[in-house]
């Protein structure tokens, strides 16, 4: 299972066991889980606590059973963490080919051009009216977290494979 709903990344990985931690180890529903993010974090609106909550799953960082979503035993180490990036978030293995290729770094909008047909079908149609926008923004956000995780390089003239 992949999964593409990613957060903005933060300033340092510190941080993802700040909102692993948020998440209950006695299972909760869904809303619970969120609200309790946003408590005990500076994470706002609700939508966002999903989404962070959804991508703590693709990390293997939290789980969802029949009970609800729990926090996994799980210590967020750097090396784990970049092998479920590459593994569970739909695109991360397109986006790192597509900048292995590139014979300089590339903006994330001319990533974005190259990866525009690895959408699937049925978010080219959920999106129709707003495919670029919404894809663009995930696309930046993984490049973003393939930064912080060592996996590419970026300085001013854009994204390169590390």
């Amino acid at each position: 299972m992949q999964f593409k709903l990613v957060p903005t990344a933060p300033d340092d990985l510190a941080y993802v066991e700040t909102v692993q931690r948020a998440v209950p180890l006695v299972p909760g529903s869904e809303d619970d889980c969120c609200a309790r993010i946003m408590r005990r974090t500076e994470i706002a609106p609700r939508d966002e606590a999903r989404t962070w909550l959804t991508f703590l799953r693709a990390l293997e960082l939290a789980e969802e059973g029949a009970s609800g979503f729990t926090r996994t035993r799980r210590d967020p180490e750097p090396e784990h963490l970049r092998d479920a990036f590459c593994d569970r978030l739909y695109g991360v293995d397109r986006l790192l080919e597509i900048l292995a290729e590139a014979d300089g770094p590339l903006s994330s909008e001319a990533v974005f051009d190259r990866f525009r047909d690895d959408v699937p079908a049925y978010e080219q149609y959920r999106w129709s009216d707003r495919l670029e926008e919404v894809w663009s923004e995930r696309v930046e956000r993984l490049l973003e977290w393939a930064v912080l995780l060592d996996l590419v390089d970026r300085d001013a003239d854009g994204y390169r494979f590390a």
